[in-house]
């Protein structure tokens, strides 16, 4: 899967998840697009979009695009906190399909 690591998430996260192609915003040069239009350009090039932004799933229709989101949720958005999450992420990651959302972490 080629997965896209958004701006909000630590970058090392990507060693975490060597069996996919992971690229970050940064990596990308898209630091300076804006949250609502980063979506529909990871579509263009990505599978997986993934974020700490609770507030993605409300403000975009992720249905209407050709891409994954995948919403980690975890206490802050420190390494540490996000590292305990991939067991479930790779899960995630292995069966998610275009146009949906999965949230991954504790409420």
């Amino acid at each position: 899967m080629r997965v896209l690591l958004d701006e909000c998430v630590d970058w090392r996260l990507s060693r975490e998840i060597p069996e996919h192609e992971v690229k970050t915003a940064h990596q990308m040069g898209w630091t300076t697009i804006k949250n609502g239009e980063l979506p529909a350009l990871a579509a263009e090039h990505f599978d997986v979009f993934i974020t700490v932004d609770r507030n993605l799933a409300f403000q975009q229709n992720i249905t209407t695009l050709p891409i994954a989101v995948i919403v980690l949720r975890a206490q802050r958005n420190r390494l540490g906190d996000l590292r305990s999450l991939v067991p479930n992420l790779l899960v995630a990651i292995a069966k998610i399909k275009p146009r949906t959302i999965e949230w991954v972490g504790a409420k």
